[in-house]
């Protein structure tokens, strides 16, 4: 089995927890809402590409993950052209660990049961005129 599915929008990566004291001096650990609200998106965007299918247990998987961001609209014509060519790539945050990171747990409990099955990992930033995060989720073997 290989599932594939398209995050419209600009990559984002995983936002550290942010701590916070309370009034009664203890502290509270919450998840930033951008990183929660694309978290969602993520797993929205599995569920109707991919009809929500699951990866058996024990299996363990390989993903592809292709960020695709927009070449700023400050650029030359002449390094737009570059950028779209795959001669310049973005060297800019989010790093790509974070957006990894975010997809992938994004997917707990969706796509498999734990992304701890995840054996194998293919990551590239690259400029182009549809931003968004290719997803690739298949099978090791």
């Amino acid at each position: 089995m290989n599932v594939e599915f398209f995050v419209f929008g600009n990559p984002q990566g995983k936002a550290r927890p942010r701590v916070v004291r309370r009034k009664d001096g203890r502290s509270m650990t919450y998840t930033p809402d951008k990183t929660v609200k694309y978290e969602g998106l993520v797993q929205r965007e599995y569920i109707a590409q991919s009809g929500g299918d699951q990866f058996a247990l024990d299996l363990p998987l390989i993903v592809t993950i292709l960020a695709v961001f927009p070449v700023p609209k400050s650029e030359s014509k002449k390094r737009k052209a570059q950028m779209l060519l795959g001669r310049m790539f973005p060297t800019k945050k989010p790093d790509l660990d974070n957006i990894a990171k975010i997809v992938c747990d994004a997917l707990n409990g969706i796509a498999y049961a734990d992304d701890s099955r995840i054996v194998s990992m293919v990551m590239n930033k690259e400029y182009g005129e549809n931003p968004g995060v290719h997803v690739s989720i298949g099978v090791r073997k």
